[in-house]
């Protein structure tokens, strides 16, 4: 749509409702990735013909050794989601799960799994940024005591 026509279409008058254009949005592509128990190439031929139908789609790659469905397309991750789980039955969620070499903590309690595909684990938030940091006084008085610095205290 040209600039004249965006301007003529801005001062003409409609004459009737249907002559309304309504403007869509259009998504971003994206990559949607679900976590889907597959156990053999039945399940995985039934969770890719679950989304092939879908409207935006560009690409869909199932791996079964990881239980996981990638998605690539102008799609909603969260439609993509529900068809998966309405059209096969099965319990799938967002891909859970992170490189190993992202995580800063990757043994933490909440970061390490044992159902993690080899290489990866769970996104999770730093564990070790909730834990009671000490304040700027605190800090002051321990380092005031210690023999790493050279101007501390050395009464002892």
């Amino acid at each position: 749509m040209g600039a004249l026509d965006y301007v003529s279409d801005l001062f003409s008058f409609p004459r009737s409702n249907s002559s309304i254009k309504k403007l869509k949005k259009r998504k971003q592509l994206q990559t949607v990735e679900i976590k889907v128990r597959m156990d053999c190439e039945g399940c995985e031929r039934k969770v890719k013909k679950a989304v092939e139908g879908m409207k935006g789609l560009t690409h869909v790659d199932v791996d079964r050794k990881q239980q996981k469905l990638t998605v690539v397309g102008y799609v909603d991750a969260n439609k993509v989601l529900r068809r998966v789980r309405w059209r096969t039955g099965k319990m799938a969620e967002i891909w859970p799960y992170v490189p190993y070499s992202v995580v800063y903590h990757p043994y933490a309690p909440g970061a390490y799994d044992k159902k993690a595909p080899p290489g990866y684990v769970r996104n999770v938030v730093d564990p070790w940024s909730s834990l009671a940091r000490a304040s700027s006084t605190e800090e002051r008085f321990s380092t005031a005591f210690s023999d790493d610095n050279p101007n501390a205290c050395a009464i002892i």
